[in-house]
């Protein structure tokens, strides 16, 4: 049985809560939480969520598994991950694999550029 991709981020939409921008604000900067930003390097040229780790999407899975030599020690289940791109897709299914590799606190933000317009620290 195969899937589309409108079908796969409807099931990621269905297991990854989404986080309000106002929500995030109050999480930054805490040692609990980690904004993980999952777009491609050439996206983050125009700025990241301040503190956040940038994990690009293809890498995801090898960057937060900890058997992995590619592991990244930030990344740990008993973190909130809250995770970002341009569009918000990349976000829901990076969330999703991340809720399949055993990460249960995990949240969506949804677009960067939202994050930016709504005063949302950068760097």
């Amino acid at each position: 049985m195969t899937k589309t991709a409108a079908e796969m981020l409807a099931a990621a939409k269905a297991e990854v809560p989404t986080i309000s921008i106002e929500e995030a604000k109050q999480l930054l900067g805490r040692k609990d939480v980690l904004f993980l930003d999952v777009r491609d390097g050439t996206e983050v040229a125009l700025g990241k969520v301040k503190g956040a780790l940038h994990v690009q999407r293809g890498l995801l899975e090898f960057k937060v598994d900890p058997a992995s030599p590619y592991h990244v020690k930030e990344i740990t289940p008993e973190k909130t991950l809250i995770t970002y791109c341009a569009s918000g897709g990349r976000a829901f299914l990076a969330g999703k694999t991340l809720k399949e590799m055993g990460y249960d606190k995990v949240f969506n933000l949804g677009k960067f550029q939202e994050w930016k317009d709504a005063g949302g620290e950068v760097e």
